[in-house]
């Protein structure tokens, strides 16, 4: 059994326990250190269920994608609005982006495309049909747009990017809405690439868990550090934000997996 990836989400979940704990430098090590492992369970899960290739063609349509659209973005203001990133916080940059961003949208992406997959289609991880391919880029457009509504206000309160104008959703205002609609168009423009992909390749035997338990805890475990954890007034709106947007997903991946655990009881 592969165990790299459980091992990697775990580092990744405690990283996030203690980001809440600290402050400074110490956060921005934290915050690239929850990227990366989070980017690289992901990555390690998809290598052991789809194979190298497949990961790769992953990592080159979420990294890839997301880091031009960061750097068309942050030169032009298209299409997430005017924003700029801090420097020397996040490690090294490219076109005043740092490196670890493009990361961030593989390591979002994963957990949402995988859980977007099983839902389309009644539990089989990467659907065919026409209408299941449909209906897996609009959830997987849906629920990356609600990380970001986590993403994004947590980001900001904590100073490592901002923007030029606000006008954005009651209580994160000082985030435009043009960034949500970049969001949808980026996060499709993914989707619609990973839908050409799977239709290559095939699928290894293995388990779910690993995306699975890095979805809930994303959507949940957000949630409550927004509501709870964290001190900034504005996260206490995106906790509410956040979790009604993932919950499209969220919640019928938990009807999903009782049925699939009551199933289980009765055999």
């Amino acid at each position: 059994m592969n165990r790299l990836p459980a091992v990697l989400a775990g580092g990744a979940i405690a990283a996030q326990i203690a980001y809440p704990l600290t402050t400074g430098q110490a956060r921005d090590v934290v915050t690239v250190a929850v990227v990366t492992l989070l980017a690289a369970a992901g990555l390690a899960h998809a290598a052991a269920r789809r194979g190298l290739a497949w990961t790769a063609g992953f990592f080159v349509i979420t990294a890839g994608v997301g880091f031009a659209s960061e750097v068309v973005g942050t030169a032009t203001g298209y299409p997430y609005g005017c924003y700029a990133y801090a420097t020397d916080r996040l490690g090294p940059a490219l076109f005043d982006v740092p490196l670890v961003v493009p990361l961030a949208w593989t390591a979002g992406m994963y957990p949402v495309w995988y859980v977007a997959s099983l839902l389309a289609r009644g539990g089989m991880p990467w659907p065919g049909g026409n209408r299941e391919r449909v209906t897996r880029i609009a959830l997987t457009t849906v629920g990356m747009v609600g990380w970001d509504l986590y993403l994004d206000p947590q980001m900001v309160s904590d100073g490592q990017w901002s923007w030029c104008n606000g006008g954005g959703l009651p209580g994160i205002e000082q985030i435009p809405l043009t960034n949500y609609l970049g969001w949808v168009l980026v996060a499709t423009l993914m989707a619609v690439g990973l839908d050409l992909l799977d239709r290559t390749g095939r699928v290894h035997p293995g388990n779910d868990t690993v995306p699975l338990v890095l979805f809930l805890w994303t959507w949940l475990g957000s949630a409550l550090a927004h509501g709870v954890l964290l001190s900034a007034p504005e996260l206490r709106y995106s906790a509410v934000y956040g979790f009604a947007v993932m919950s499209v997903l969220g919640v019928p991946l938990l009807w999903s997996l009782r049925r699939r655990a009551g199933a289980g009881a009765r055999v």
